[in-house]
């Protein structure tokens, strides 16, 4: 008898709208934790920003070919990623060149085709900032159950991609293979944005990624538990922005991202403990026997 009650109890609480908003937040931020890690390491802020704007050419083709969204920001964002690669083999522009050119190009092109579909209404606004507040229990599971999987892989690539991180050349030398390692992130960030874009929005979601890494980059010392403290951060801007808007009646999905804002700005306060403590930066380069890509 006890098991039942406590289903339905469960069940009862994944019926309110705020606790539903609350799991998908959490478990987007738990994920967007340790990848903006290594956007912020790598300095990738512009390739997220890239996927981020495809997204919405994926949400124009969902509509139009009557797919999954979810699926549809997935295949489109893998696409752009693949896209890069090989015009970073073939073409003679730089990187950030082609991130502006695919970036600017898909949205431009997402926008188009959903002009086209007068047949159509739909928010824009809402996949341009996010409606967490109409989250279901659907994308709930979809949220934690494609997080556990992007973890989980992470985790399996975690060493040879911090290798190449830290040292590229290195890296290839211990036969690590990290421009396989870099595909499998890539696409991973393509998971992502996918999962996560009806959190923040396309617009928003790179900051979800950055602003907790960065601030935890200012606590840590070391890359684990730089991605572990990234993930509470992100977690604890999820509820402050949450708890923010239902006080104030603000939009939900910006109100996160201010929160962590604010949690970025307490971070770069000249704190006396903080000063006592070794910040990480793979600016400088961190010492071989503290990364997870040497032994």
């Amino acid at each position: 008898m006890i098991m039942p009650i406590m289903v339905t109890e469960q069940i009862a609480m994944l019926d309110d709208f705020f606790t539903r908003s609350v799991l998908a937040g959490i478990g987007v931020a738990l994920v967007a934790g340790p990848l903006g890690c290594f956007i912020v390491w790598r300095r990738l802020a512009y390739f997220g920003d890239t996927l981020s704007h495809a997204a919405l050419l994926g949400v124009a083709l969902a509509f139009l070919f009557e797919i999954n969204i979810t699926l549809a920001v997935f295949a489109v964002s893998a696409c752009v990623s693949i896209a890069l690669l090989l015009l970073q083999k073939r073409a003679t522009l730089s990187s950030d060149a082609l991130l502006g050119l695919l970036a600017h190009s898909a949205l431009a092109l997402g926008l188009v085709v959903l002009a086209f579909m007068t047949w159509i209404r739909m928010d824009l606004m809402g996949f341009l900032f996010g409606d967490i507040l109409a989250v279901s229990k659907i994308d709930v599971g979809i949220i934690w159950l494609g997080g556990a999987i992007v973890l989980s892989i992470l985790a399996m690539i975690w060493r040879p991609f911090f290798a190449a991180t830290v040292n590229r050349e290195l890296a290839e030398a211990e036969n690590m293979n990290p421009d396989r390692a870099n595909i499998i992130f890539m696409l991973l960030m393509a998971a992502v944005i996918a999962i996560s874009m009806k959190i923040v929005g396309v617009l928003l979601i790179t900051a979800m990624l950055i602003i907790p890494a960065a601030t935890a980059r200012r606590f840590s010392s070391g890359p684990e538990q730089m991605a572990i403290l990234a993930s509470v951060i992100g977690a604890a801007s999820v509820l402050g922005g949450l708890f923010g808007s239902l006080e104030w009646d603000t939009p939900a999905g910006p109100s996160i991202v201010v929160a962590a804002l604010g949690l970025f700005v307490l971070s770069i306060l000249p704190w006396p403990a903080i000063h006592s403590r070794r910040r990480l930066d793979l600016d400088k380069g961190p010492q071989p026997q503290k990364g997870a890509g040497h032994e």
